[in-house]
């Protein structure tokens, strides 16, 4: 197979001039990172890097409190190459500081395990050592490349030294793999800030030997067959079809196989990350790009399983990892299959999980809340300030900035504008600016800014069925190939495209198999998924029909952002004889009513409420 050289433009290249992004990045420098840092601060996870907690004191350390002190770093590290701060980036070398100070001699590195317990490596399966490991390597790279320092770079270095001296199959050696998988792709970024190819190999051993004989969580920790699936590690990576297990580890592992599989040039390995890619984005994904089906395991389950309330997981940290690994696929292909998926991610799955307001979060995105909804834990009906498990809050912190570079991607003859957001790029073919209020109008203008000849390719997503194009007036009538239309010329600096993307409301209805949407719709307009809360329909969600042959109308939407475009429609509210009883016989009184859906990415932010994205319709 041959891939493609495409790589993300990186989010310093890029200066977002949006509605949506520039708030949301603007909101975590104010308040994410910031309310972040003080709950790092006050749970202990900090100071627990000082290695002086005893029994009976507070803030007992917890195995995975290491990566969450690491991600905030590297949301910092992000935000600090956007938005200079003296006194943020004295905070960041403090923390840095005390981090270099608990290394061992021998280069390990782990607060839980350098201070409560000193049973290290006693557990992959569950000690979360390796995966706190890869979130410090990615922090320390995130450090070294966008803010030029190096301490934390030598520290996750030493460390990365002694697991490479550790694991292996080497005489000596001990066969492990992570139980959290997230070391694989972090050893990839490391190696290529360093150019260590110790590093490459790391991360390649622990992909190639997952699943294999001897299974090292079978024979050395005695795990049984299901417990080991939910792992991945059941069969050898390049022989798994189905997505399963819990759906964190999945993706970060399968982001982990692409880069390997393209660095090297592997065609099992990459066509094993397509298969998996299929399977998740065709059977196991939920519309607005959520995955994990239960709340148990957190994991995927069957084909077609995607119930919408109280059993459903959708974890926010699970929508970033397929993000990341959606990337990854596109930027290996050029096929805009992937960049279809990061969009409908990033703008459902993804922002749905944090608040406007930047520090309130959800772990879990139901697709579904009304009174009944059992919150089994994390508070799924309402945004949360932080979890005991605080994976995700954390997560937002790194990756809100990290938005800006699934914009564009560009390899040595081409640039490819994945997300048509309004921003600014200085690719190394010029600067190309593109006008726009996406995702709420297809209306897109790309100025180009550059004498060089390149090709510039524009996506047509699939959900758009009709679209006009002209470069400086004049129609563009060359034929999508993977979505993508490619514009070949030698550019001047007044050269402007101009494209509009027909953007009428959908009405979508899922597979058969999906019993729980049986008899129902969902609402899309461009990327968007919508839903319906009790805030704009105060007769209810639940007995609410809505008409889907209908003309609907856009509406503004009281309470939202002001760019927000809401959507109006015909519906029908029924109610009972009798709201007390719980069975009876006779008629329903049904009763014509106006409704609102709002972008699902935003509900719960003017209040408690009941929602639903998906409807019930006639």
């Amino acid at each position: 197979m041959q891939l493609k050289n495409y790589n993300s433009i990186h989010m310093t290249k890029v200066t977002p001039n949006d509605g949506i992004f520039k708030k949301r990045i603007k909101t975590c420098y104010s308040a994410t990172i910031p309310s972040s840092l003080q709950k790092c601060y006050e749970t202990g996870r900090i100071d627990a890097f000082k290695l002086d907690w005893q029994e009976g004191m507070p803030n007992k350390p917890h195995i995975f409190w290491d990566s969450d002190v690491a991600k905030v770093l590297e949301g910092i590290a992000n935000i600090l190459a956007l938005y200079p701060d003296k006194e943020l980036e004295k905070e960041y070398d403090k923390i840095i500081d005390l981090i270099a100070s608990a290394q061992q001699k021998d280069g390990y590195l782990n607060s839980f395990f350098s201070s409560v317990s000193s049973d290290r490596w006693q557990g992959l399966y569950m000690n979360h050592e390796l995966y706190c490991a890869g979130h410090l390597f990615e922090a320390a790279v995130a450090g070294y490349e966008l803010l030029g320092k190096k301490k934390l770079l030598e520290v996750a270095c030493r460390y990365a030294d002694y697991i490479e001296s550790y694991f292996g199959r080497k005489e000596g050696q001990v066969r492990g793999i992570p139980g959290h998988e997230e070391i694989e792709l972090a050893l990839i970024r490391l190696y290529k800030a360093t150019g260590e190819k110790r590093y490459f190999d790391l991360a390649k051993y622990f992909i190639d030997e997952r699943g294999t004989s001897p299974n090292y969580f079978a024979e050395v920790e005695g795990k049984n067959f299901t417990q080991i699936e939910r792992f991945q590690a059941h069969k050898p990576v390049r022989e798994q079809t189905e997505a399963v297990g819990h759906s964190v580890r999945a993706v970060y592992l399968y982001c982990g196989m692409a880069d390997v599989a393209r660095l090297s040039d592997d065609d099992e390995l990459f066509h094993a990350c397509e298969t998996l890619f299929e399977n998740i984005t065709r059977k196991r994904m939920y519309i607005t790009g959520g995955i994990g089906s239960s709340f148990s395991g957190e994991i995927f389950t069957t084909d077609y399983d995607l119930s919408n309330g109280s059993l459903m997981y959708a974890e926010s940290c699970a929508a970033i990892g397929l993000a990341r690994f959606a990337s990854r696929m596109f930027n290996a292909t050029g096929d805009g299959r992937y960049a279809e998926i990061v969009e409908k991610t990033i703008f459902n799955g993804i922002l749905s999980g944090i608040s406007l307001s930047g520090d309130k979060f959800f772990y879990t995105n139901y697709l579904e809340v009304d009174d009944n909804t059992y919150s089994y834990n994390h508070g799924a009906k309402e945004r949360q300030p932080w979890f005991d498990c605080s994976c995700c809050p954390t997560n937002f912190c790194r990756f809100l900035p990290e938005m800006l570079s699934y914009i564009w991607s560009e390899s040595d003859s081409e640039i490819t504008l994945n997300l048509p957001i309004a921003n600014s790029c200085q690719s190394t073919f010029g600067e190309l600016e593109v006008i726009s209020r996406y995702p709420y109008d297809g209306k897109i203008t790309v100025k180009v800014k550059s004498n060089k000849k390149f090709t510039l390719k524009l996506r047509i997503p699939e959900w758009c069925k009709k679209y006009e194009m002209s470069l400086n007036g004049v129609a563009v009538t060359e034929k999508a190939e993977k979505t993508y239309i490619a514009i070949n010329r030698t550019w001047s600096e007044t050269d402007v495209v101009e494209y509009n993307l027909d953007m009428p409301v959908r009405v979508i209805h899922s597979n058969l198999k999906i019993t729980g949407n049986t008899g129902r719709i969902a609402l899309m307009r461009g990327p968007l998924v919508y839903a319906c809360e009790t805030i704009d329909n105060p007769k209810g969600i639940a007995n609410m029909i809505i008409k889907k042959d209908q003309d609907f109308e856009l509406c503004e939407v009281a309470g939202l952002p002001a760019e927000t475009v809401g959507i109006k429609g015909k519906a029908v509210a029924e109610s009972s004889p009798d709201n007390e009883a719980l069975y009876f016989e006779g008629d329903l009184m049904r009763e014509n009513i106006e409704f609102i859906a709002i972008p699902y990415a935003l509900w719960n932010n003017r209040g408690a409420a009941n929602m639903a994205v998906w409807i019930r319709c006639e």
